[in-house]
């Protein structure tokens, strides 16, 4: 999620506990914990309002004077709905940063399995192996640009690599992502297993 880099010091201080975002696809999830500029933020709520639903309360919790303000400087078509994000700055270590370091699988089998699971159960087919190679391939690039090249959904492309990324497998980056210690890891045992058989 990108947060605006003038709200990132209010975020860390609890001052700023509400974000206002216009967009066409709900981009967020009540009760998930996403990775930002600002550092780990929880959205504990999340609701779906119009322009004069916005309260001065919120305004002001989201850095703003007025609701005139928010309006002002949301991004996204006049006709998209606008969403309310309270927020919550989580100064813990995420716990998916040390699994992500640490190459050493105690058990690639289980891992492959799961991803194997993962495969079976997506509607659009297999995706983790190829979704893995190609961000070892070119890493640091654009998740769409990632996504045309499979002839995938960019939403869904998205989705799928924060499922491998809550694995250890994928680090998330300014633009773009990598792949882990772990996932390097992971993908050279399983090539030495191919290769074996």
């Amino acid at each position: 999620m990108l947060i605006e880099k003038q709200r990132w010091a209010g975020i860390r201080s609890g001052a700023v506990t509400v974000l206002f975002r216009r967009w066409r696809h709900r981009q967020a999830t009540e009760g998930n914990i996403y990775r930002t500029g600002a550092g780990r933020i929880a959205v504990d709520r999340l609701l779906t309002l119009t322009a004069d639903q916005i309260t001065i309360e919120d305004a002001r919790a989201a850095g703003y004077d007025a609701p005139a303000d928010v309006v002002a400087d949301l991004r996204g078509a006049p006709q998209d709905p606008i969403y309310l994000l309270r927020i919550r700055y989580l100064a813990e270590e995420d716990p998916r940063d040390a699994l992500a370091a640490d190459d050493r699988i105690e058990d690639v089998e289980a891992l492959a399995a799961r991803l194997a699971r993962m495969d079976r159960t997506d509607a659009e087919g297999p995706w983790t192996h190829d979704t893995l190679r190609i961000i070892q391939r070119r890493p640091a690039t654009r998740a769409p640009d990632l996504a045309e090249e499979l002839g995938r959904d960019p939403h869904r492309f998205k989705l799928n690599v924060r499922k491998l990324k809550n694995l250890g497998l994928t680090i998330s980056l300014g633009t773009g992502y990598r792949i882990s210690p772990r996932g390097v890891a992971l993908l050279a045992a399983l090539d030495s297993a191919q290769a074996g058989n």
